[in-house]
């Protein structure tokens, strides 16, 4: 087992991501959350996750039994008021990103937590802002390579490039 891991809306949703003959379609993704120690799940993703995944019911019942399971590593973390103000606070240092709350609430969780690796396909966001204090410390983006055969994948019968949405996403339980 790795060490924890805080996912974001992107990262989770990759790892997530099966190709119609059930293979993990981002394998890097899928990696990260089947071997880390704990996979912190903050509300306000699985919200963002919930309405990627409206016209797919049945996956987004299975994703909140698992997390919600205690014998899988799943974390589910409320946002303190804290971390709200904490998220503001993101949002109006790193102003030039339009971080948003989701993601300002993923910097601040990483600090109250001290869980700084972060499950994420958003490496513009993260890979720029700093966390702590003194907003001085970069979080660790997982996967840290991702390899060519990443940049298309077919996930529900349909092709998906490297940074578009994903359409539909298949069940794989992390246990």
């Amino acid at each position: 087992m790795s060490s924890p891991v805080l996912a974001d809306t992107g990262g989770l949703w990759k790892a997530l991501a099966r190709t119609p003959d059930s293979k993990p379609s981002f394998p890097e993704y899928q990696t990260i959350l089947a071997t880390a120690s704990v996979v912190i799940v903050p509300a306000l993703v699985l919200a963002e996750v919930d309405y990627f995944l409206r016209t797919n019911r049945a996956v987004t019942r299975k994703l909140i039994a698992e997390i919600f399971d205690p014998t899988t590593r799943y974390e589910y973390e409320l946002p303190l008021p804290s971390d709200l103000v904490r998220a503001l606070e993101f949002d109006a240092k790193f102003k030039e990103l339009n971080l948003g709350l989701v993601d300002g609430t993923v910097a601040a969780l990483t600090e109250r937590r001290r869980v700084y690796r972060v499950l994420t396909t958003d490496r513009r966001d993260f890979g720029t802002i700093r966390v702590g204090p003194h907003f001085s410390r970069a979080p660790e983006l997982v996967p840290q390579r991702i390899s060519a055969a990443c940049d298309i994948a077919v996930v529900g019968g349909r092709k998906i490039r490297r940074g578009s949405g994903i359409q539909q996403v298949r069940w794989a339980p992390t246990r």
